[in-house]
């Protein structure tokens, strides 16, 4: 009998339906459809693949909109590969010599990117970070009910009340000064019971805020995270590391990370001139969870407000030394989530949590500067996915 080649399915996911094409490790196509979501479809779609043994799903946006059909597929056994919507975008571009998308185009891109490209990052069913990643996102959609209901009580406040109320404003302080409003108009009325239905929601919002915080704490404590123990990362943001990031040992170093990151700047030197510029790129969640890590650092005699001061008195502008400042955070939490892996595998570099701007995350000297010594790689430096070679 002869032996099925091993083949990459390359899926374009959709809420209701997705595009599957079907190639092996040479490129050639060797089967193509399109699929529901429903069970019956879904049925179908993995019927449609048994008759390839030897095959991985390549999805684009594992992390989005083919996060619910890569679920389905793991907890029926199929191996998955993430596929960035970046990637194959471009290699949609190389492969058609155009930038216009169907379905087809799509899932043929995918397929190419999953045959070509080595070290796409495998997709796990991880109970926990799961999890974690539900509870993020709750917690996120609370603080951005906060601050609508908080913009909405500040318009109104200033109807009522000359100058309006001051920025900081809790609901028991927009209580207090809405009790001193006696409004005589019908109009001044119902816009102070307005106001005080807000007031009221934003005490309920205040409720599930805490509570969200207290489950996240939890959870975050039994996975035994050094993030939390960073100056500046508070529940939230160390769950959104975990989340984001996934396997750190998929960053070969610390540079990548920055990369990926968005903290590592961008080289754009011409002859004798060297210049860098701010990147816009990388993830720019982790991004925002690295600036509010650098922001209360500087508002506290931490090492990073030192280190930010030393950067200004070198004659680093105010900008260029927060970048610094980032970027050598960066490299500390790499460090602490490195460690956190190591005591996980019980193997690999040494090292401790938490290290300081000036000791193991620069080196061994007090003041050496990150660029001038590479921290340790990853316990493994094997490939993260077994798809085919192509030959």
């Amino acid at each position: 009998m002869e032996k099925q080649p091993r083949v990459v399915i390359g899926m374009d996911p959709h809420k209701r339906s997705v595009t599957v094409e079907v190639m092996t490790a040479d490129e050639h196509i060797v089967g193509h459809g399109r699929f529901g979501t429903d069970v019956a479809g879904f049925a179908q779609l993995v019927d449609f693949a048994a008759q390839w043994p030897g095959r991985v799903w390549a999805i684009e946006g594992c992390a989005g909109i083919g996060r619910h059909v890569a679920q389905r597929l793991l907890a029926a056994g199929e191996p998955v590969v993430d596929v960035p919507a970046k990637l194959s975008a471009r290699m949609r571009m190389f492969a058609t010599g155009q930038g216009r998308k169907t379905d087809d185009t799509d899932a043929h891109s995918i397929a190419l990117v999953g045959v070509r490209i080595s070290g796409l990052r495998p997709v796990v069913s991880d109970e926990k970070l799961e999890m974690l990643r539900l509870l993020v996102d709750r917690r996120r959609r609370i603080g951005e009910d906060h601050t609508r209901m908080i913009c909405q009580l500040h318009s109104l406040l200033l109807e009522l009340v000359a100058g309006g109320a001051k920025r900081n404003l809790s609901a028991a302080q927009a209580r207090k000064i809405l009790a001193g409003v006696r409004p005589t108009d019908e109009v001044g009325k119902l816009r102070k019971r307005v106001a005080l239905e807000l007031v009221s929601d934003l005490e309920r919002v205040y409720l599930r805020k805490k509570q969200a915080n207290k489950e996240l704490v939890a959870l975050l404590k039994t996975t035994d995270t050094g993030l939390l123990d960073l100056h500046g990362i508070g529940p939230t943001g160390a769950a959104k590391l975990l989340v984001e990031v996934g396997d750190i040992t998929r960053f070969p170093d610390r540079g990548h990370f920055a990369s990926w990151t968005g903290t590592a700047p961008i080289d754009v030197s011409s002859g004798d001139r060297q210049h860098h510029r701010l990147s816009r790129g990388g993830n720019r969640q982790i991004n925002r969870v690295l600036h509010i890590m650098a922001v209360v650092q500087l508002r506290n005699p931490t090492e990073g407000r030192a280190y930010y001061d030393r950067k200004v008195a070198g004659g680093k502008s105010p900008n260029e030394a927060m970048r610094c400042l980032k970027r050598r955070l960066s490299d500390i939490v790499y460090r602490a989530m490195l460690d956190d892996y190591v005591t996980a595998k019980a193997t690999g570099p040494g090292g401790h949590r938490g290290a300081s701007l000036q000791s193991s995350a620069a080196g061994s000297h007090p003041h050496t500067d990150t660029s001038d010594q590479s921290l340790p790689g990853p316990v493994t430096t094997k490939p993260t996915t077994t798809l085919p070679k192509a030959s």
